[in-house]
C-alpha cells in the first residue's frame, strides 16, 4: 500500500516479529487500534506552523525553511511543541524551532511609543513669542556674537570656543567684556599660549573661577597649536578632550563654529527650566542627565535653536529666583507656576539679618512705647 501510515507500520511489525514471533494476529490487532487512534489525535490536533532554521557554516546554505502539517507524508502527525524542544540525538545538527500558532492576532506584541510632554508645542510657541524681541543678555553677548567677524575662520573658530569657556558659571555680560579684552590684545591660540599666567588673569577677571580658566586656556591653547595648527577639533570627542571643555560647551561649539548639529547645549538655564516646564520624563539632576532627556524626544531640527530660547527666557522671565510666573504667556500650563522659590536665609550682618543690635533696638523701642503709654494714662490731658 502506499499509505505513509501503512508504511511506517510496516517497519514496526518487522521489529516486534523478530522479538515475539508467536503474536501474530494480536501484534498487528494492537498495532491497528493504536494507529486508529493516533489518527484520531492528529485529525483533533490544531493546525500549527513550524518554522524550522538550522545554522549553517560559512560555505553551507544561509538558511533552510520547512513547513509541516499533519498532512505531510513524511511523518505521521504535525510537530508538537514538547517533540520541537526535545534535544537530538547526538552526532545531529541541532535546529532551531519556532512554532507559530494559525489565527495569531499579534497582541502579544507591545508597540513601544516615544515618550513627551503635553502641550510642549504650545508652550514652546509661547516662548518664542516672549523671545521675539532679542533683547535678552544672550543675544547680544552670548558666543555667536563675541568672536571677531574679519578674523580668519580658523581665529573665529577659536575665539567661539574661547567666550564658552569663559562663560562657564558667568554672566554675559562679563564674559562680553573679557572677550573685548581678550580681542583687543589678540585672541588666537599662538598668542593665548605665550602669554603669562598673570597677564592673562588680568584680561579676563572677573569671571567665575578666572584662575582655574586662565590654566585651561593656557593648556588648550598649547594643545591646539601643536595638534590642530591653532584651529579647534571638529568633533565632539575632540572637544571634550580639551581641558575645561565639557559636552555642553563641545555641543555648542560644534553648532557655532561648524555649524553641525550634534546635540543639545545644556546650561543652568536649560535644566532648570526643562525640569520647570515637565519636559522631561522623570526629574534629573544635572545638566548632562537632562541633555540626554531631551535628546530622546524633541525633534533633532529644534536641537539649535533650543538653548538660545531657553537661556534668553531664563535671563528674562523663568528666572532662577523668584521667577515672573504673573507674565509669562505659560503659566497656565506649567506645573511650576506661581510656586514660591526657596527663601535663602539673610547672612549674619546683613541688614535684614535680625542680628543682637537691631534685636536690641527693637526691644528698647517697644519699651519706649509702653512706658509713654502708661505715663499718658497716669497724666490724662485736661
Amino acid at each position: 500500500m502506499s499509505s505513509p501510515y501503512f508504511m511506517q507500520s510496516s517497519a514496526v511489525l518487522t521489529r516486534s516479529s523478530s522479538s515475539s514471533r508467536g503474536a501474530g494476529g494480536g501484534a498487528a490487532a494492537s498495532l491497528r487500534s493504536r494507529l486508529s487512534s493516533r489518527r484520531g489525535d492528529v485529525d483533533a490536533a490544531p493546525a500549527r506552523r513550524v518554522k524550522v532554521e538550522e545554522a549553517t557554516g560559512p560555505e553551507e546554505k544561509p538558511s533552510l525553511t520547512a513547513s509541516f502539517s499533519h498532512g505531510c507524508p513524511e511523518r505521521l502527525g504535525p510537530i508538537t511543541e514538547a517533540e520541537a524542544s526535545s534535544p537530538l540525538p547526538r552526532g545531529r545538527r541541532r535546529r532551531q524551532v519556532k512554532v507559530e500558532y494559525d489565527g495569531d492576532d499579534g497582541a502579544s506584541r507591545v508597540k513601544t511609543e516615544r515618550w513627551e510632554p503635553p502641550d510642549w508645542t504650545k508652550q514652546l510657541g509661547f516662548i518664542r513669542d516672549m523671545r521675539s524681541g532679542r533683547d535678552a543678555p544672550v543675544d547680544s553677548m552670548g558666543a555667536e556674537k563675541c568672536y571677531d567677524a574679519q578674523a580668519p575662520a580658523h581665529v573665529k573658530r577659536f575665539q567661539v570656543l574661547v567666550s564658552l569657556m569663559l562663560s562657564s558659571q558667568t554672566r554675559d555680560q562679563v564674559t562680553g567684556a573679557a572677550m573685548q579684552r581678550l580681542r583687543a590684545h589678540g585672541c588666537t591660540a599662538e598668542n593665548i599660549a605665550a602669554t603669562d599666567d598673570k597677564k592673562l588673569g588680568e584680561l579676563i577677571h572677573p569671571v567665575g573661577f578666572w584662575r582655574n580658566k586662565v590654566k585651561f586656556l593656557k593648556q588648550t591653547s598649547a594643545m591646539l597649536v601643536t595638534e590642530f595648527g591653532g584651529d579647534i577639533p571638529n568633533s565632539v570627542e575632540g572637544l571634550v578632550r580639551l581641558p575645561g571643555v565639557g559636552p555642553k560647551m563641545a555641543h555648542l561649539a560644534m553648532d557655532i563654529a561648524w555649524d553641525r548639529v550634534s546635540g543639545i547645549g545644556v546650561d543652568t538655564h536649560v535644566h532648570r527650566i526643562s525640569n520647570r516646564l515637565g519636559w522631561l520624563n522623570k526629574p534629573t539632576k544635572n545638566p548632562e542627565e537632562t541633555r540626554k532627556a531631551l535628546e530622546e524626544w524633541l525633534p533633532r531640527e529644534l536641537w539649535s535653536e533650543i538653548n538660545w530660547l531657553l537661556v534668553g527666557f531664563g535671563q528674562q522671565v523663568c528666572l532662577p529666583v523668584g521667577p515672573l510666573c504673573s507674565v509669562c504667556l505659560n503659566q497656565h500650563s506649567c506645573p511650576s507656576a506661581h510656586k514660591c522659590s526657596p527663601a535663602k536665609r539673610p547672612k549674619p550682618g546683613s541688614p535684614r539679618s535680625p542680628g543682637p543690635s537691631r534685636k536690641f533696638k527693637v526691644e528698647s523701642e517697644r519699651v519706649s512705647d509702653t512706658r509713654r503709654k502708661s505715663a499718658a494714662n497716669q497724666n490724662p490731658p485736661d
